[in-house]
């Protein structure tokens, strides 16, 4: 089936149960829910084109921003260094739906990226490694470099300061993945447990709502975690229908992941969300969404496992394609922003008025969202036909920073703090 700032910073304070609506979006940790079908389904996917006469995306007061690196081709994810280098994957989607000739091919490749002179732009670009399938995930454990590309995990030798990897180099594989999945689900996203023993390792599902049959689904729509010293792979939470970006909540060590949530119920159905990962935890998809709320296509068919559907923690918008988390306590930014969650929202193609293309943050007390959702990086909609961007990523560099990934503007936005200046 075809389917069709300078931000003037206006901080809201509320209950950790505040449910927020701006422009039709609810956000929050406890959102109203419109009813299925209320609005109709849409198909409405924008243009991407450059900025246009030097203009740049929008952060609040205090902040500023430039590009880190741009000419990349497609990046979808990056992973900073403890020396400082910033690995980006570039790939692109190669399949789209339930189209067998769709294809796209990408990069296929992490490319190096250095800030020898810390001036905020990389100077210098080297090719890392070529010849992959579009790669996505990256971790560093020790002298082994894990990669997960669609059809699986691997480790590479690889030591600090290395720019290049032979393109021969040995590949020691440690879980293996059907390739693909419904629209942009072929991300495998990787990120190592607090104790590095173990990698959760982030798979889409295979359809919207299950349209092709659970058995298509196996080890799909889930959270693995895979214990490297003996290989065992568990389900570490499941019903999360494409569980992209994924950080470790500094506080409680907890592991938090964005998910994208289902289409075609209407405008503001489901919201996207990001919660933390019970283990063991099931978070509903296909049958139940935002906690038992059975979807009604699927109505009736497993009220077992939607009686037991854990409910997210917090709503980031409906169809405004949630990718990207990463918590600012190693920021270099000021106190409000060193507890909370900075979520890079992609945009869907299902909303018939734009939403999301932006960085939101969300504040936290205690290990958990306290508060209301605040725009951080905005300015990527040109109009409802015409956007400048799609930020996907988000990475705290080692000066502090924040970096952010834009796929389709080719770009890796750097967004600094102002240095404070004595009287």
């Amino acid at each position: 089936m075809k389917h069709f700032a300078y931000v003037a910073a206006t901080w809201l304070t509320c209950s950790v149960a505040l449910a927020q609506t701006q422009d039709g979006l609810t956000s929050g940790s406890a959102p109203a829910l419109a009813s299925p079908y209320a609005t109709q389904s849409v198909a409405h996917s924008p243009k991407v084109k450059p900025f246009p006469g030097g203009k740049m995306p929008k952060v609040p007061e205090g902040f500023t921003v430039n590009r880190f690196a741009d000419g990349l081709d497609s990046p979808r994810n990056v992973l900073v260094l403890p020396n400082g280098d910033v690995l980006a994957a570039e790939a692109k989607t190669e399949r789209k739906y339930d189209d067998p000739q769709y294809r796209d091919a990408g990069a296929n490749r992490i490319t190096l990226l250095r800030d020898a002179n810390g001036d905020g732009v990389a100077e210098t670009r080297s090719l890392l490694l070529a010849g992959l399938r579009q790669p996505y995930g990256m971790a560093l454990l020790g002298d082994r470099l894990y990669i997960a590309d669609t059809d699986g995990v691997y480790w590479v030798p690889f030591k600090l300061g290395t720019t290049k990897l032979d393109t021969n180099v040995r590949k020691t594989r440690i879980a293996s993945f059907e390739a693909g999945g419904y629209n942009n689900h072929w991300t495998r996203n990787i990120i190592p447990s607090a104790d590095g023993r173990s990698l959760f390792v982030a798979v889409g599902s295979a359809s919207n709502v299950g349209e092709h049959g659970m058995a298509a689904e196996h080890r799909r729509a889930n959270i693995l975690q895979i214990d490297l010293a003996s290989g065992k792979e568990i389900v570490f939470g499941s019903g999360l229908r494409n569980p992209v970006g994924m950080a470790i909540e500094p506080k409680s060590g907890a592991l938090w992941t964005a998910v994208n949530e289902r289409d075609e119920l209407g405008d503001d159905l489901v919201p996207d969300y990001i919660t933390s990962v019970r283990a063991g935890g099931f978070y509903g998809w296909p049958y139940s969404y935002y906690g038992q709320n059975e979807d009604p296509r699927l109505k009736g068919q497993r009220p077992d496992l939607v009686a037991k559907a854990l409910a997210p923690d917090y709503a980031v918008g409906a169809h405004v394609a949630a990718l990207g988390i990463a918590f600012g306590e190693r920021s270099s930014f000021p106190a409000s922003y060193k507890s909370g969650a900075f979520v890079a929202r992609h945009g869907s193609w299902n909303r018939s008025k734009l939403a999301g293309y932006d960085v939101v943050f969300v504040p936290f007390a205690n290990g958990k969202p306290s508060g209301a959702l605040q725009p951080f990086l905005t300015g990527f909609i040109g109009s409802e036909e015409e956007v400048y961007g799609r930020p996907r990523g988000v990475a705290i560099a080692k000066d502090g920073s924040l970096l952010v990934v834009d796929d389709a503007g080719g770009t890796l936005w750097r967004v600094a703090a102002v240095p404070h200046r004595a009287n």
